[in-house]
């Protein structure tokens, strides 16, 4: 578990890395100032190498009237390499005095200093701390620390904005795998005790039906019937429980018809098994010998099945709080999408992979518990 959660955050910060673009520019605008741009990136650590590094580039240089490339703002305390420099001036904040250094292109600016001027610069890099004084390892060290940086549109820690939805999502999605994994279970097993019978092809025709629609289809079909022409139901907001009725109905109906198929046919593997010939030979009852000894065998697929489909209840609450107005994770991803918040959309990526992780964990836990022949390797 630790080095694939290790790999799942390195892979999702790499790739937001890749398509975040510039923050400074997502938050002070296009037409920000150099000067901006870089004082924001040295705050928020985006000036640093992004893995290791003793140098970090910054963007530091623009191009002058007569075409030469010149320092586009003074430089603040620290060590510079300044590599085709062919002379560099330091200047002192209090009093103007001037230094000039010719033929030199590394530099210690003291306190009290700026560099000013770097004529023939190529490039201007700032020396860091150490090797490891990354993006990479702040991003690690604040996930540590549950310090998940701060959101760019509503200027908040991220980890505030996280738990502000987390309560919503949690109230939509726990009723939706309860209700949905009991009925499908007792479905699964009333097919399989009927295999072949009426009940059986009609629970296999209607899951059959609600596996072929669309999920968004039913959400819509919902509001308009049980919203709209018949207002049973409220279609938008999050004032009770009773706001959340109607989206569990239709988050319990979108994946019952698949949970269903998948029940019915762990539990017909059992079915067959020599156990289960022995149980009805020495007289116990059919109820019983489905209830009791069928369905805990055919708990290790199903409660496996369960665990894999808990990380997908974030998607399918993504669009239940979309379309119901429930301020949920989803709807504060689709916010932080179309506002370029991409602390909150890389957090909420982080947060489902760190979910699935611990499901898993527990999941492989729960076999032991389950079925006593499994044993762990120490």
């Amino acid at each position: 578990m630790v080095p694939t959660t290790f790999g799942v955050l390195m892979l999702s910060f790499v790739l937001f890395y890749v398509v975040g673009g510039s923050p400074a520019q997502t938050v002070l605008g296009q037409h920000a100032s150099q000067r901006s741009i870089a004082a924001f990136d040295a705050a928020n650590g985006y000036d640093l190498p992004l893995f290791f590094g003793h140098w970090a580039t910054i963007d530091a240089l623009r191009k002058g009237a007569k075409g030469e490339m010149e320092l586009a703002f003074p430089l603040g305390p620290g060590r510079y390499a300044l590599p085709g420099a062919r002379s560099v001036t330091l200047r002192e904040a209090t009093t103007g005095t001037l230094q000039r250094y010719t033929g030199k292109e590394e530099v210690t600016v003291p306190e009290g200093w700026t560099l000013t001027t770097a004529d023939g610069a190529a490039a201007v890099r700032r020396r860091t701390r150490h090797l490891f004084d990354s993006q990479f390892v702040r991003y690690l060290n604040g996930l540590i620390h549950l310090d998940l940086g701060m959101s760019l549109e509503t200027k908040q820690p991220v980890s505030k904005v996280l738990a502000q939805g987390l309560l919503p999502t949690l109230s939509l999605s726990v009723p939706i795998l309860l209700f949905g994994s009991v009925l499908g279970v007792v479905l699964g097993l009333l097919c399989a005790a009927s295999q072949g019978g009426l009940l059986d092809r009609g629970v296999l025709a209607v899951s059959t039906l609600l596996m072929s629609v669309n999920y968004v289809v039913w959400i819509l079909l919902g509001q308009f019937l049980l919203g709209f022409k018949w207002p049973i139901f409220p279609i938008w907001g999050y004032e009770s429980v009773y706001y959340l009725v109607l989206p569990v109905i239709i988050g319990v109906a979108g994946t019952l018809g698949a949970d269903v198929r998948f029940y019915r046919a762990a539990i017909l593997d059992e079915v067959y098994r020599p156990y289960v010939r022995t149980a009805v030979a020495k007289g116990v009852t059919p109820t019983r010998v489905l209830f009791v000894h069928v369905l805990r065998n055919s708990l290790i697929p199903i409660v496996t099945y369960i665990s894999l489909s808990i990380p997908y209840l974030f998607t399918g609450s993504l669009l239940l709080e979309s379309f119901f107005g429930i301020p949920g994770l989803g709807s504060v991803s689709i916010n932080a999408i179309n506002s370029a918040d991409m602390s909150v959309v890389r957090a909420v990526v982080v947060f489902g992979a760190l979910i699935y992780q611990g499901v898993n964990l527990l999941t492989d836990i729960a076999y032991g518990w389950l079925d006593p022949r499994v044993r762990f390797a120490s």
